[in-house]
């Protein structure tokens, strides 16, 4: 089978395949997923860690996903291959929190779909148990973050979610790309005081 045909196959009939042999499985998986992994990282910039590092944490976590999961499991391999990715990110943070003296007790992924690809819609919190908590709570906590953001600040964040970096957001918003740096290390302080500030309470 070429390359290409893999995308007419589900994942988990492609890692039934994988476990027959197919070599060629494991690679295509590794891209197809790729872009996953950086949008989580960039998410998860924001409140530990530098992308780059996230990013291979990320795709280490795919990669033991791809080894590891079962056909047979109940849950699909995206949602299995998802968990596998956050918790190796959030385990790099935590372990990279610890050596500060900073424990992380919570993350936030600003990531996966939404009905407004500018907003954060989908907000997914979790502990390190990586329990989900409740939507209404998540909707609540994107809310505070927007509030808490300016304007040319909440514009820089879409922009940065969306995977521009800073030359391209610089350029849209006709700034340097120093002016975008200093933006995003705002968001970054204000987001993460507003997530201790939610769950100080």
């Amino acid at each position: 089978m070429i390359k290409n045909d893999y995308k007419k196959y589900t994942d988990e009939t492609l890692i039934q395949r994988l476990r027959d042999g197919e070599k060629g499985v494991s690679d295509y998986l590794l891209e197809k997923y790729k872009s996953v992994v950086r949008k989580k990282a960039r998410a998860m910039y924001l409140i530990g860690g530098e992308t780059d590092d996230l990013i291979q944490e990320g795709m280490l976590g795919l990669f033991k996903a791809i080894q590891d999961y079962r056909p047979d499991r109940e849950t699909s391999f995206r949602t299995f291959a998802l968990l596998c990715m956050e918790r190796q990110m959030y385990n790099a943070i935590q372990g990279s929190n610890r050596q500060k003296h900073q424990p992380l007790n919570s993350y936030v992924s600003l990531s996966d779909g939404s009905v407004d690809e500018n907003t954060f819609e989908s907000l997914v919190i979790s502990n390190p148990e990586s329990i989900i908590i409740d939507r209404e709570t998540a909707i609540d906590l994107e809310q505070r973050i927007h509030k808490c953001l300016s304007p040319f600040e909440n514009h820089v964040l879409d922009s940065y979610m969306r995977g521009h970096d800073y030359l391209q957001i610089a350029d849209e918003f006709e700034k340097s790309p120093k002016s975008i740096d200093n933006a995003l290390q705002r968001i970054r302080k204000k987001v993460r005081r507003t997530i201790s500030e939610t769950f100080s309470h």
